[in-house]
Order: C-alpha cells, then structure tokens, then sequence
C-alpha cells in the first residue's frame, strides 16, 4: 500500500514509523558509502610527501630532494655571533656565505656544486632518494635519503714551505637521512654521519668523526613551521674545544621560495664545518643570526617538474 493510501485512510499513526524507515536506510546507505571509500582508500598507494619544506632542515640536508629537472638555487648566510656586542652590530658586520647548485637528474637523484666565504671551501655532492614513505595498501613507515660530499679547503692557512697538496685539503662525508612524518603538523629526522679528514691539525686528532643528528620540523601555519637541528659529536678533535652544533628557527614559503631564518652555534654551512669544527657555546650566547634562501628553476617542461614539498 502506497503512502498516499495511507494518508487517505487516516493512518497517521503510521507517519513516525514510515520517517523511522527512512532515517535507518539512509544511515544504512551512508555507513555503505564510507565502507567502500575506506576500504577504497586501503587499496591505494601513497606516497608521503612534505615531510619537509625543502632540501635543508637548518643546516643540514632534509630527505628531501627536487622533481627530475629542477635546477635548485640556494644562498645562504651566516653572520657573526649575536654576543660580539653593538659595536659589530650584534654580528651583522660579520658575513659569510655560500652559493650553491643542485640539479634533479631524476625525482630521486641530485648533484651539487657550491663556493662557501668561509675557509674558502668548494663542496660537492650526491643526493639520492632511495625508500619513500608511503600509507595505503602497501605501508612504508620511512623515508630514506642517501648522502655523499667532497670538499676542498682552499683557504691560505699553512706554512709557505710547507704547502698541502690537493689530496691533504680534502675531507668527505657520508650520512643517512631517516625520516618519517607522523602527521601534517610534524616531522622527525635522523642523520647517522660520518666524515673522513685526509689530514688534521693535531697529531692526537681523529681523521673519522662519527655523529648523530636529529632534524624536526613543527607546522604552525599553512605556509609557517618551527624547525629544530642537534649534531652529536659521538668523538671530536683534541686540538681545538668544539661543541654540538644546534640550530632553531623558521621555514617561511612564498611560492618559489623557501626563505629560512637561522640562530645557531655554528659559522659554517657544509657538514663538516658545522657538525665537527663548532666551537661556540649556544647557550652562553655564541651564535650566529642566519638564513637559507632558495629558489627553483625548471629546466624542462614545468608540468613534468611538479615540486614536492
């Protein structure tokens, strides 16, 4: 019997119960749909991505690499320490920089090239971007970059007669970036690091340095995040006192840009400055105002170079 039957025959008793009938199959339906998108969402792949805004945490490398194409522009800066007083304007007088170039050969795999102010080192490297995390049907809790670099000190420091080699003035660096993004608002990093010096200042210092570093990153705003860096010197030189490099500050994206505001204890920008030869103290106010800028340039197609943040 039809509905408008049963109002004509002045069942209207029969209204609550029909109203009933529709609320639990339209509950029904709606718990079907969210099943099967559920059970739709488990059987897709993700790959997680902006576990970090760009390449770098602070100092350090992130996990991150660029899409297959992108040519990556980096300044960075680092002036004197904050504690040198008003007459060095807070450490603004004082400057070093470093300009750099990264290329994607693939989305996973980048090279280097950069010039730092200090010590007057050139720096090379290799990025690749073996594991990538991924949620869905096949679950990948981490990602996993891989990173190696070469520097050359060229910096006038030594006795005339007793000039180093070209061999004597490099040291290289391995590390292992480990990296999982726990949700939309933070990420965490580890970095095993190893640097080989072909030669050191003392006779007692160690030519292996072994470090542990730990990157983090704390979104506060769409395009704001609070980003925190500690290197742990496992051993260190003898002839010089150095210190645990640590790093805080703010990733700030505007299009194109990651502009980065820096406050650490280390004056240098390559990983064997800042991780093995820090010497100031951070927290008796030796440190250093500083910031990352960079910006991409798509040497191909732009639609086949889709930036991953």
């Amino acid at each position: 019997m039809s509905f408008i039957k049963i109002l004509n025959f002045n069942q209207m008793k029969n209204i609550p119960f029909i109203i009933l009938i529709f609320m639990v199959s339209n509950q029904v339906n709606s718990q079907n749909l969210d099943d099967i998108l559920e059970q739709e969402s488990l059987n897709i792949t993700t790959i997680v991505t902006s576990t970090f805004n760009g390449t770098k945490i602070m100092n350090g490398h992130s996990i991150e690499t660029r899409q297959k194409g992108v040519l990556e522009f980096l300044i960075q800066h680092r002036f004197g320490q904050i504690n040198s007083g008003a007459y060095d304007l807070f450490g603004l007088d004082q400057s070093n920089i470093r300009f750099g170039l990264e290329y994607a050969i693939t989305n996973d795999f980048a090279v280097a090239l950069g010039r730092s102010s200090f010590e007057k080192v050139y720096d090379g490297y290799l990025k690749y971007r073996l594991i990538k995390q991924k949620t869905g049907n096949q679950v990948v809790p981490l990602s996993v970059t891989l990173f190696a670099s070469g520097v050359e000190k060229t910096l006038k420091d030594y006795d005339p007669l007793d000039k180093p080699n070209f061999s004597d003035r490099l040291t290289y660096t391995s590390q292992v970036l480990i990296a999982r993004k726990f949700n939309s608002g933070f990420s965490l990093q580890l970095t095993p690091t190893y640097i080989h010096y072909n030669t050191v200042s003392g006779s007692t210092d160690p030519n292996d340095i072994y470090a542990l570093g730990i990157g983090t990153k704390i979104k506060v705003a769409k395009h704001l995040s609070i980003n925190g860096e500690y290197y742990y010197l496992h051993n260190s030189f003898n002839s010089i006192p150095t210190k645990n490099s640590i790093a805080l500050g703010l990733d700030i994206e505007t299009g194109g840009h990651v502009f980065q505001l820096i406050f650490t204890n280390s004056r240098a920008m390559i990983e064997k400055g800042f991780i093995a030869e820090t010497n100031g103290d951070f927290f008796k106010g030796d440190i250093h105002f500083g910031f990352n800028i960079s910006r991409d340039f798509y040497l191909k197609n732009e639609k086949e170079a889709e930036k991953i943040y």
